[in-house]
């Protein structure tokens, strides 16, 4: 049933979404929009191939029929649970079974939230309370973390706390997944709306506190529809997902593309380039992508190994900086892969779609927008040939969690503004130049340097702080926090890390480097100026 549309919104499932009626038209009438759902694209294989691999993770190969029964169960256990609409969350590896959790919380209605393991007590509180989980899927252990421990402490301090379930360990006083599979009860699914929210993912913002994006089933179909076209995937493909699927990119290559593209998801718990290598040889994997880290170490050790990886069709980079040596070196190694850099958000996924087949845009630009339209507007901080990259298509956000947070990232035409300064190249090949927000790229991870501001300003030997990132060939860009001493006092790394780690802040946050300034350089409003900072680092290096 059509619910109304007021002022450029609906509600659906009891979540107020941005709506713009001639966009949904146009998205429908292209076939990036339809009215099935992931789940019944799932019922729909598992009937017609239901022994047809969709993920593999080690081991383990789970069939289209396997998964599909496996997600109906659990459907069931949270439909009758929990209310339509309500969130799942699950903090997990690169694991099989969360694919199981994701269509699961599709099946049953609900809207999936993947959270990255690497965060802490810090960020996981604040998602949980701030989206209301109502239930979350945790690891015993991962990497000598023990999350079933810091949940303990996190749903302490919540009002209305989730339902805690563990996977693969002694789930203590939680529930073990297994168990939701014994006597699962007889329950009805609901009838998805297909441009309800299904997923919501948080993203680091410049003012502090993330913000969670919402997708709704719709936008992530025309994401993966517009991969089809553009990417060189042809059923029986096989995508190598390295990248956390509790990241836009590797969700979709671990979730939707196996079910939407014909592909396969090889999945890798952490990252290893050896073993990565091994996996795109013994799998023959023909797609892959990730940050600029991943292709570097993916190429020294192809070449470690004495092999070009001939079943390599593409490698998609993106992320931080990507130096055009690199994808120039890359393209030209590998047997028969293209490599091209595209640029995207959480927002906005894949608003360019690289230069596939052409070598030199590839490797010189972010690549040609696909089905979004990007545009770029005048911006203080923008050069004259450059400014604010903005977009909108039918992959592009449906909201954010707190309606408020949108004030100031729309324009009036509905464009989404990234903050990010670009230039065009030969009329329609995008490249990214700098960016207005204050955002550090370490690893593919999004920093918001406010947000540890905050934080460590509260130690008593600083007075004034200002993180910056600066490029780093090995992580993309590396944090220095540029520090006005309170006194005598001359605060390290180890010092910050100390700090942050008994705040319960994520590991991947914490500054790298340290400089000690006898003053910040301000405008005349008091304002810290940054690029100033930054360039002052830079020549220091130089």
């Amino acid at each position: 049933m059509q619910s109304a549309v007021k002022d450029g919104r609906r509600t659906l499932v009891g979540r107020s979404v941005r709506w713009d009626e001639e966009q949904a038209k146009a998205a429908y009438e292209r076939g990036y929009w339809t009215h099935e759902t992931l789940a019944d694209s799932l019922q729909r294989i598992a009937a017609q191939e239901p022994d047809r691999v969709l993920v593999i993770e080690g081991s383990v190969r789970l069939s289209a029929g396997e998964l599909y029964e496996r997600a109906r169960t659990l459907a069931r256990v949270m439909a009758a649970g929990h209310h339509e609409g309500s969130v799942v969350s699950f903090m997990l590896p690169n694991w099989h079974e969360a694919a199981v959790i994701y269509l699961a919380a599709t099946m049953a209605g609900m809207v999936a939230n993947p959270i990255l393991p690497s965060l802490r007590e810090h960020d996981l509180r604040f998602m949980l309370k701030d989206m209301s989980c109502r239930m979350i899927f945790i690891p015993e252990q991962f990497r000598n973390h023990h999350y079933a421990e810091m949940l303990s402490h996190v749903v302490e301090q919540l009002a209305s706390p989730p339902q805690v379930v563990v996977l693969r360990g002694n789930p203590h006083k939680f529930t073990a997944f297994d168990s939701l599979f014994e006597n699962a009860p007889e329950q009805a699914l609901p009838i998805v709306e297909a441009d309800a929210v299904r997923m919501i993912m948080y993203t680091s913002g410049t003012t502090g506190n993330p913000k969670g994006v919402m997708h709704s089933h719709n936008s992530i179909h025309a994401l993966i529809k517009q991969i089809g076209e553009h990417w060189r995937v042809e059923p029986g493909d096989k995508f190598l997902v390295a990248s956390p699927i509790s990241h836009i990119g590797g969700s979709i290559y671990a979730f939707e593309c196996p079910l939407l593209l014909g592909a396969t998801a090889v999945l890798m718990e952490h990252w290893n380039p050896d073993q990565a290598v091994t996996l795109l040889q013994s799998e023959g994997c023909t797609h892959f992508a990730g940050a600029t880290p991943f292709l570097v170490q993916t190429l020294a050790a192809a070449r470690k190994q004495q092999t070009r990886l001939p079943s390599l069709k593409l490698f998609v980079c993106g992320g931080a900086s990507v130096p055009a040596s690199l994808i120039r070196e890359a393209d030209d190694y590998f047997e028969r892969a293209a490599v091209t850099r595209v640029y995207g958000s959480t927002e906005v996924p894949v608003m360019t779609v690289g230069a596939v087949g052409d070598v030199d845009h590839a490797a010189e630009t972010d690549g040609q927008p696909g089905i979004a339209q990007v545009r770029l507007a005048g911006i203080e901080n923008a050069t004259a040939d450059s400014g604010e990259v903005i977009a909108k298509g039918p992959q592009m956000l449906v909201g954010y969690v707190h309606a408020e947070d949108e004030a100031s990232v729309f324009d009036e035409n509905g464009f989404f503004r990234t903050g990010d300064l670009g230039r065009w190249v030969d009329q329609n090949y995008l490249v990214i130049v700098g960016r207005a927000k204050d955002i550090i790229i370490r690893h593919g991870e999004n920093i918001a340097p406010k947000e540890i501001e905050d934080l460590l300003v509260n130690l008593a030997e600083i007075a004034e702080i200002a993180i910056v990132g600066l490029p780093d060939p090995k992580t993309g860009e590396r944090a220095c926090a540029v520090i006005v001493p309170a006194g005598d006092a001359t605060p390290t790394v180890s010092d910050l890390a100390d700090f942050l780690l008994r705040q319960g802040v994520a590991k991947f946050k914490f500054p790298e480097q340290v400089a000690i300034w006898k003053a910040l350089p301000k405008n005349d409003a008091g304002k810290v100026l940054k690029h100033k900072i930054r360039q002052t680092l830079l020549q220091a290096e130089a």
